[in-house]
């Protein structure tokens, strides 16, 4: 199973799409490893540069509506690329969402009031997420401690993440 944690990296906006996620132009090769280096290279958020950015981030935490835009298994394939296996949002595009899952990623919906106090609290602090998912909770580190995030994921989603995604639970379970 793929790491659920890390840094995170805060994105305050709604309605970031897919080809701000992986621009268009970079989906000619089927090698996720060749998006690597252009993950939300189109991304315009004040303060945010994606050379410098993205280093050492597990966990995105964004606003309403990500993953909106062109359905294309690329934009999950350019985070975990780029070792982002995990994406907490407000609410998400549904294809994308179930795409991150097939891919064995996790894209979590949490109530604007808890994303509001995650921005509140710890997008200036370089906080880090790791999941406990014995407790279905989120443990988030930051310079003032920790504090735990509960969270709901189906379980169908759930196994296809613990598969590794959803060709890997097809091959275990037909």
């Amino acid at each position: 199973m793929k790491a659920f944690g890390g840094k995170i990296l805060f994105l305050n906006r709604s309605d970031i799409n897919t080809d701000e996620i992986i621009p268009a132009k970079y989906l000619t090769d089927i090698s996720k490893e060749v998006l690597q280096p252009y993950l939300f290279e189109d991304l315009k958020i004040e303060g945010f540069n994606p050379k410098t950015d993205l280093r050492n981030v597990g966990v995105v935490v964004t606003r309403a509506n990500f993953g909106c835009g062109s359905s294309r298994e690329h934009a999950p394939w350019a985070l975990e690329a780029n070792g982002i296996h995990l994406v907490i949002a407000q609410s998400f595009a549904r294809i994308f969402r179930q795409n991150m899952f097939n891919c064995g990623m996790m894209a979590v919906e949490l109530p604007a009031s808890t994303i509001d106090h995650l921005f509140d609290a710890y997008s200036a602090s370089g906080a880090s997420l790791q999941t406990d998912w014995e407790n279905r909770c989120f443990l988030i580190q930051s310079k003032a401690g920790i504090e735990k995030i509960a969270f709901t994921v189906s379980k169908y989603d759930r196994s296809l993440v613990e598969a590794g995604g959803w060709v890997e639970y097809a091959d275990a379970n037909y």
